[in-house]
């Protein structure tokens, strides 16, 4: 039986199990301790010195990192505790770069929100030596201004603990110490996988997306450029929340409003595309399945995992599905079946992708993802770009009524929204390589056991007279783990899905930015799912394979799945990559 511990916070009584840390047993006690560096599960260390308390011990602790004990008594917030917090935001600001009005985070920041509500009215208290930082911003998906950062560690503890990639950590010491690369590297010259997992952990603007808005509206502004745009399937699931609705709302219809409004002149859908990467990958799958291809075949639609192969698992490549990921397709099909229904010169097409994810804009930068000496892609924006963009053009996004996408590159399934939620592209796959294999009407679409946000899972599906063995892994360490399995013979599938993000790209580096608070007391990635999970159940069509407009794509310009000019405009190649390089 597990042992409770009892104590009192502030007054309230409170029973723990043992082990338990003062700081989540306060939240029990509906007591709330501030924090800067601490993010649970990831990092937990005491250094910021926001949350400390009074024990009656001899000086203050930390309580993220203090374990309860018997009778113990807790105060949270006494005179000398406020009065040491101040003086804590005081040192930091000291050697801040204080431009808050124009920082990408104002608003959002939790340093200033801990500022405000501690009454923190003099950022100069402290006014002595500030070092000074070049912004790192050679990287086409992630800026990096160290003249902002507070030595939190929490970008830190994500790359290496989350994602297994480690390319950042503090060096020097004291005064001096910084958050950088080894050897004073650029972003650019680490095998950093453009996650942006540092960017959603960052409490303050240190860390930010690359913003390519400017760009984004100079097309829109240019008559010349006929500008089409596309938005993934977790971006309606999380640009609410810029907007103040809840989280877990789904804002298609009043996205795609949006982007009419901001003078896009066709807005299509990545769903669409989820959809051809079925057909293609499916196909792909039976083909190794029955002709003793390369085993397990592993998804390619995440370019962080995709980056994070051939930095770290070069000897994976082979089991890499060529199939280019859902945007890329989009912008492939833009260039070429759009171009040539709509009489446009493809050079004169921009297409403009609306991701979750950061290293979507380096993979749009990949000289192999392009066709006819045209870029697949022309732009990336993340789903916090587009919001800016909205209140840019001062578009009221709760009126907006629901629009409706364009239905040459439009039209989807339900299998294609839930490319969104980790496990998604392998229920979406199994649906049409179901039917494929077998022949026969698959009754029942959901398959639950490839669902859920644990980092590793496992499932066999029957498939006819198959046993097609399947995993499912998100977050780039799980990948890491379960390709180590993979390698020592332990373990053997047919098919395995990988995305770069716990998660899923619900949970990608370029989502609305959510505090550490919350992510202490909510699931984000469970709740952005839900709104594709229920997206997909309200849809008519549920499969990839019988979307209309797919059949119809097929029957009038690819002539099947996997033929030569599909292959020449959806399927590309990965290269192995050094672990930096300079």
């Amino acid at each position: 039986m597990e042992q409770m511990i009892p104590l009192t916070i502030d007054g309230v009584h409170v029973e723990v199990p043992a082990g338990t840390t003062v700081l989540e047993a306060s939240r029990q006690a509906g007591v709330k301790i501030p924090t800067l560096c601490y993010l649970k599960d990831i990092n937990q260390s005491g250094s910021c010195r926001m949350c400390v308390v009074d024990t009656g011990a001899r000086a203050f602790q930390a309580a993220c990192v203090l374990p309860v004990s018997k009778d113990m008594v807790v105060k949270t917030s006494t005179p000398e505790l406020r009065e040491a917090r101040k003086t804590v935001l005081e040192l930091i600001l000291s050697n801040h770069d204080k431009k808050c009005l124009t920082c990408v985070r104002s608003q959002s920041c939790e340093l200033q929100k801990l500022c405000l509500d501690l009454g923190v009215e003099n950022g100069d208290a402290y006014a002595g030596s500030v070092n000074h930082y070049d912004v790192d911003d050679v990287s086409p998906s992630i800026v990096r201004d160290n003249n902002k950062c507070v030595i939190c560690r929490r970008c830190v503890a994500a790359c290496d603990k989350v994602q297994k990639v480690g390319v950042i950590g503090p060096v020097m010491r004291g005064f001096k110490t910084a958050i950088a690369s080894p050897w004073q590297l650029h972003l650019s010259e680490m095998a950093c996988v453009n996650c942006g997992q540092c960017i959603t952990v960052c409490p303050v603007g240190a860390l930010h997306e690359k913003d390519d808005t400017d760009t984004v509206w100079k097309y829109l502004s240019d008559p010349e450029k006929h500008v089409v745009v596309q938005p993934a399937p977790a971006v309606r699931a999380a640009l609410g929340e810029e907007f103040g609705l809840p989280m877990g709302t789904s804002v298609t219809g009043k996205m795609v409003s949006a982007l009419r409004r901001l003078g896009f002149d066709k807005v299509f859908d990545t769903d669409f595309a989820a959809d051809l990467t079925i057909m293609e990958e499916a196909t792909e799958l039976v083909d190794r399945i029955t002709n003793n291809g390369v085993l397990p075949m592993i998804t390619s639609c995440s370019p962080g995992w995709i980056k994070y192969c051939e930095h770290y698992y070069p000897e994976f490549i082979p089991n890499l599905s060529t199939c280019k990921s859902p945007h890329e397709m989009e912008g492939a099909m833009v260039k070429s079946y759009y171009a040539e229904r709509a009489d446009i010169d493809p050079k004169n097409i921009i297409v403009v992708s609306v991701m979750p994810c950061t290293a979507k804009k380096f993979e749009a930068k990949r000289p192999e993802l392009s066709n006819g000496g045209f870029p697949d892609v022309d732009v990336v924006i993340t789903t916090r770009e587009l919001a800016r963009m909205i209140k840019e053009a001062n578009i009221d996004f709760g009126k907006l009524p629901d629009g409706e996408f364009d239905d040459l590159l439009g039209e989807s399934s339900g299998a294609s929204v839930i490319f969104g939620a980790t496990g998604g592209v392998m229920e979406a796959a199994l649906r049409t390589a179901y039917e494929v294999i077998t022949g026969e009407e698959l009754k029942d679409v959901n398959f639950a056991a490839v669902r859920g946000v644990e980092g590793i899972k496992e499932a066999t599906v029957k498939v006819g007279d198959l046993d097609v063995s399947v995993a499912v892994a998100s977050s780039t360490a799980m990948a890491s783990k379960l390709l180590e399995s993979v390698k020592s013979g332990e373990k053997k599938y047919a098919f395995i899905e990988i995305m770069g993000c716990p998660g899923g790209c619900v949970n990608g580096g370029g989502q609305p930015i959510v505090d550490a608070n919350t992510r202490a007391t909510v699931d984000i990635r469970k709740e952005r799912a839900k709104a594709l999970y229920n997206e997909d159940q309200g849809k008519a069509i549920r499969k990839s394979h019988e979307n209309p407009m797919i059949k119809k794509i097929y029957a009038d310009f690819l002539e099947k799945p996997n033929s030569h000019k599909a292959h020449k405009l959806l399927h590309t190649t990965y290269t192995a990559r050094p672990k930096y390089s300079k």
